[in-house]
Formats: structure tokens, sequence, C-alpha cells
């Protein structure tokens, strides 16, 4: 194991997931995430000796199912960790292991660099990061959010409930994203501008004076100036139409630990302050749209409007 991986696969494993002696745990990985899935299994190995790590090879893009076994083995475990190069938060294995009654943490897209400074964090701390925020939009019929960069769109959560991301996941049937920290909803319709300017795949994280814009009416991306962008969800639209338009998340990032973007979704759209809005599937979030793709664009400089109140971020 490498040992520099051990203080946050401790935080991981113990803070977040509070494995217990007498539960099964289960450590999901690939090929090319064997350092913190070992890491992560040496410290679950000493407090329970019900746990085994399952590798298979890396998946060809997010939110594709995992091979059968695996997911049976997610079903069938407490504890579920997946540290993988493709995420998996959008897999009907991860939601079948949650409604089996697992707690899943997924670990998309996870390095080793990601893994030191994210779960380097009080996850206490966030978790009352995440009560603050969601406390000032989740009776709000309508979300604004506008940026200096230029985007100005409008949210309507409708029926759907916000959801907390706090790393903190010791009931049954709960699910997080580690590292963690954002509060999220999957909102019904939108109608509006969004102008990127922190990370986004295919860029990662952008260069300065580059954006990624797209236009969305009525629920769906409708243009997108982005020629990367519009490849990679032209390719999803290929596999489920329309639904890859889908504007499916809005969400705020409350993880006071991370101070710079580094590139990596999976931590930048947890810093504090940003705000993230993803384009594709929504239906392990709170939605019903079903796509090969959920992808997130981080905007650095968000103000946020509940109901036309302006909403406080958190900053560390």
């Amino acid at each position: 194991m490498n040992n520099s991986l051990r203080k946050p696969a401790e935080t991981a494993i113990e803070q977040c997931m509070g494995l217990r002696a007498n539960e099964s745990c289960c450590i999901v990985t690939d090929d090319k995430r064997k350092a913190i899935a070992e890491a992560l299994y040496a410290v679950a190995r000493e407090i329970t000796d019900d746990v085994a790590m399952i590798r298979y090879p890396p998946g060809d893009q997010h939110g594709e199912e995992p091979p059968a076994p695996v997911a049976a083995a997610m079903a069938g475990s407490d504890v579920v960790l997946a540290p993988t190069t493709k995420s998996l938060s959008h897999t009907n294995a991860r939601t079948d292991a949650n409604e089996a009654g697992a707690r899943v943490a997924t670990l998309p897209g996870i390095t080793d660099g990601v893994f030191l400074m994210g779960m380097d964090a009080d996850y206490e701390r966030i978790r009352e990061e995440c009560g603050k925020v969601l406390a000032q939009v989740e009776d709000a019929e309508e979300i604004r959010v506008t940026s200096p960069q230029g985007t100005d769109i409008t949210l309507s959560p409708g029926d759907r409930e916000w959801r907390e991301d706090t790393g903190i996941v010791h009931e049954p049937g709960l699910m997080t994203n580690l590292p963690a920290g954002e509060v999220f909803v999957s909102p019904e319709t939108a109608d509006g501008t969004v102008v990127v300017d922190g990370t986004m795949m295919p860029h990662g994280q952008l260069e300065d004076g580059h954006v990624v814009e797209f236009t969305v009416e009525d629920g769906q991306v409708v243009d997108i100036a982005d020629e990367g962008l519009r490849g990679e969800v032209e390719a999803a639209a290929g596999e489920v139409g329309d639904a890859a338009y889908n504007l499916a998340e809005l969400g705020i990032g409350t993880n006071v630990g991370v101070q710079d973007l580094v590139g990596s979704v999976l931590l930048d759209e947890k810093a504090a302050g940003t705000v993230h809005i993803a384009i594709g599937d929504d239906h392990g979030i709170g939605g019903d749209v079903h796509a090969p793709i959920h992808s997130d664009g981080i905007l650095t400089e968000p103000t946020v409007y509940a109901d036309g109140e302006e909403v406080k971020l958190p900053r560390e």
C-alpha cells in the first residue's frame, strides 16, 4: 500500500462511511485506480474480516454499467466504495445497491492527488455548510444563477427535492461522492445561458479566456458553442436521442477544504462557493432521464438567487 494514501483512506472508511466490524465492505475498482483501492482495502481490513476488492477493466464512458458480477457484489454488501476511472454514480448497479440497503461512495476519475487533497477535510464541517445552503434553497420555487462571464439561467426545481452530498453516509441506502461537499437538485425545467469558466470535460480545467457556453430552453440544451462538448453530447444523443440534451443538475459546492481548481470535475465541483450545472443523465439524482452522459460544468464566480433573495455561498 502507498503509505501516503492511508490518512485519506482512513477518513473515507471511518469518518465518511462509518464502517463497523459486523459489516461487509466491497471495494470496486479498475486497473487504473488500484493504489487507492488497495489503501481503502487495507483500512477496511483492519475493521472487518468481511471485505473484498473487485477489479475490472476500465469502462469506455461515464455511466456505463459494470460487469454483472461487480453489480451483484455491490448489491450484496453493506458498504461499497468505488474508486473507478469512469463514474458508477449514474448506473443501475449503484442505484440497485442503494435500494438493497448498501451505503455507497463513488470516486469517479479519482487520482492520488485528488484523493489526498479532497479527503484532507473535516467532513463534519462540510455537513454543516451543506445544511446552511440547503436551508436557503430547499423551499424556493425559482433559482437564478448569474456570473460575470455571462451566465444567466433560471431553474425550477418543481416537486423535486434538493439533496445533500455531505460525504457522511452512516445509514442504509445512502450514497455519496468522495471527495464530497455539495447541495444539488435535478430541476424540472430551466431556461437561459450557461457560461462555464472553471472545469468541464472534455477540456478539464479551462485556461484563462476559454469558456464553454450553452443555451437552455424548457429544460433542454438547444445550442452548444464549444465543439468538444458538442461532440460528446451528440455522440450520446446517437444512442438515446434528446435525453442527452437534458439539463440535469444544479449543484452548489460546499467543501471548504478545496482551495483551488485542479482540473478534476470530481473535486472541482465540490469547491466551496462554486456552482456546477450538468447536462445528460439525472435518474440517479431525482430526475427521470437515462443517458450515457452526465457532464458537469463549473462556474467559479456565481451569484445564486432563491426566489429573488441572494444565497450566501460557503467560503473558507
